[in-house]
C-alpha cells in the first residue's frame, strides 16, 4: 500500500471532510473508521453558513443543500410566562458568507454526502470496519485523530484536559411528528430555548418531520426512567401529544465543555471532538470542528508539498484553541441562562430582560496568533464571500490557495502564488477603511493594507 500523506482516524463528518479537503488537492489519505455503517440515529442538528462555505469548498454545497433546510429564523430565549429573553438572531437571504446563516440536518444524510465525495479521489482510501488499536499501525506521514472524546490518538500525545466547567445530563428525544397534527403544525419554526426553572427544554425543528426535544435532568429524576415514554411524554404536553409523532429516538447525555491543550506532537495532530467539546446551546458543537478541518488542511497540503515548513503545524492549535473558546465560553453563558433552576434567581434573571429582549448574533472571534500578521481585527477574521461580475461566488475563483483582494498591488509581494482578484470586497474593504487584504486558503485574513 505505501506511506500516505496523512491517516485519519474516524470517519464522522469532522473525518470526512478533512478527507475531502486533502483528496480535493490530490493527497494520499487512508482514513479508518471503526464502524462498517454510518451511525443511523440523529446526532448534530445545526450548523452556520461558515460550515456551508467550507462544504462549497469540496464542491458539497449543492448536494448538502437538497437534505438540509436553511433558516432565517433565529433562537428564542422564553421564560415560563412566555417572555422573549434573548434572540440569536437569524439572516434573511444569503448571509456574510454567501450561504443562509442556519441550517438543520439529518447527521446520517450529511455523512453519507461528505462519504460520497471522498469516492470522488482515486488517492483516498476508506477502510471501514478497522478498529486501530495502536497509532503505530499506521504508515503515514501524518496521523489526524478524528477519533472522538474518547481518541486513541489523544491518548497516545497526552494532552491536557481544560474543564470549562459545564457537565449537565439532558434527555435528548428525537421525534419524527404527523405533518398534518395541529399541533404539529402550531409549533414554531425557530428553535425554542425554554428557560423554566421548573424543567428547562429545548425545543429544534430540524426539518421535514423530525422535532427534537432536549429536556434537562433535574434532582430526583431517575435517569434509567427517563427515556420511556410514558415518563417524558407529559413533560411535553404543553407542545404535543403521544398520537403526534413517532419517536426516533430517546438517550440521555451529559453536555460537557471542556478542551485539551496539546493537539499536535511531532506527526500526530487532533480534530474535533477529540480536542474540544461544546454545550449544544449555541448550535456550534460540529461546526467547530469543521473549522478544524478547513484550517489544518490547507496547511498539511503546504507542508507535504514543500512550499511551507513542518512548524506551519504548530500554527494550528495557537489559532484554533482561542477561537473555539470564544464559542464555548458563549454556549456556556447561554446555558446558565436557560439551566437556571432556583425560582427566585430565575424570577431575578427575567426581571433583568424585562426591558425587552437582547439581540445577539454568532460571535466572528479572531483566530490567535500563527500564520497571519500580529494585528487587530480583521486580520485573522474571516473574510466575507461576494458574488463576482461574473456571477460566481468568491471562492469558485479562487479555490484551496491564497488571494488578494482589493488594491492587489499592495499586497502581491507577500504572497507570489496568490490569486489576484483586484476590486473585490470593495464595500467591506471600504467600511473597515482598508485598500486591500490577503485571504489564506480557508478565507481567514493573514493581513491587510
Amino acid at each position: 500500500m505505501g506511506k500516505a500523506d496523512v491517516a485519519i482516524l474516524g470517519c464522522g463528518p469532522v473525518g470526512a471532510l478533512l478527507g475531502n479537503l486533502l483528496g480535493q488537492v490530490g493527497l494520499r489519505v487512508d482514513i479508518f473508521e471503526r464502524e462498517r455503517e454510518i451511525h443511523a440515529l440523529p446526532r448534530a442538528v445545526h450548523f452556520d453558513g461558515e460550515v456551508m462555505r467550507i462544504f462549497q469548498s469540496v464542491g458539497l454545497a449543492e448536494r448538502v443543500a437538497q437534505v438540509t433546510r436553511s433558516s432565517s429564523q433565529g433562537m428564542h430565549f422564553i421564560n415560563a410566562d412566555g417572555q422573549t429573553l434573548m434572540v440569536r438572531r437569524g439572516i434573511d437571504g444569503p448571509g456574510p458568507h454567501g450561504w443562509a446563516g442556519n441550517w438543520y440536518f439529518h447527521q446520517p444524510d450529511l455523512e453519507a454526502i461528505l462519504r460520497d465525495g471522498l469516492a470522488r479521489f482515486p488517492d483516498v482510501t476508506v477502510h471501514l470496519g478497522r478498529e486501530i488499536a495502536d497509532v503505530d499501525e499506521l504508515d503515514a506521514r501524518y496521523v489526524v485523530g478524528c477519533d472522538g472524546a474518547r481518541s486513541l490518538v489523544r491518548r497516545a500525545i497526552g494532552s491536557r484536559q481544560r474543564d470549562l466547567g459545564l457537565h449537565q445530563p439532558w434527555l435528548v428525544v428525537d421525534l419524527l411528528c404527523d405533518p398534518a397534527s395541529p399541533r404539529v403544525r402550531a409549533l414554531p419554526d425557530y428553535t425554542i430555548q425554554l428557560c423554566d426553572p421548573g424543567r428547562p427544554m429545548t425545543v429544534v425543528n430540524v426539518g421535514g418531520p423530525r422535532r427534537r426535544w432536549e429536556i434537562m435532568l433535574m434532582p430526583g429524576d431517575d435517569s434509567a426512567r427517563l427515556t420511556e415514554p410514558e415518563v417524558f411524554w407529559p413533560m411535553m404536553s404543553r407542545w404535543l401529544e403521544p398520537e403526534d409523532a413517532v419517536l426516533e429516538r430517546a438517550a440521555v447525555y451529559t453536555f460537557h465543555s471542556v478542551v485539551q491543550e496539546g493537539w499536535r506532537t511531532g506527526r500526530l495532530l487532533l480534530a474535533g471532538d477529540a480536542c474540544h467539546q461544546t454545550p449544544p446551546f449555541l448550535g456550534q458543537g460540529m461546526c467547530a470542528g469543521m473549522r478544524d478541518a478547513s484550517n489544518l488542511a490547507w496547511k498539511l497540503a503546504a507542508v507535504l508539498r514543500g512550499s511551507a515548513p513542518d512548524a506551519l503545524l504548530d500554527t494550528y492549535e495557537s489559532e484554533r484553541l482561542p477561537h473555539v473558546r470564544t464559542f464555548i465560553d458563549l454556549a456556556v453563558k447561554l446555558g446558565a441562562v436557560l439551566q437556571e433552576t432556583d425560582p427566585a434567581a430565575a424570577a431575578q434573571r427575567d426581571r433583568r430582560f424585562a426591558a425587552g429582549a437582547t439581540l445577539f448574533d454568532f460571535p466572528q472571534p479572531q483566530i490567535g496568533p500563527g500564520e497571519r500578521d500580529d494585528a487587530p481585527p480583521p486580520v485573522g477574521t474571516i473574510f466575507p464571500q461576494p458574488r463576482l461580475a461574473d456571477g460566481r461566488l468568491m471562492d469558485e475563483a479562487i479555490g484551496q490557495r491564497f488571494a488578494i483582494v482589493g488594491e492587489t498591488a499592495l499586497l502581491a509581494s507577500r504572497q507570489a502564488e496568490a490569486v489576484l482578484l483586484p476590486g473585490v470586497g470593495a464595500d467591506w474593504l471600504a467600511r473597515h477603511g482598508l485598500r486591500a487584504a490577503l485571504l489564506r486558503p480557508d478565507r481567514y485574513i493573514a493581513a491587510v493594507a
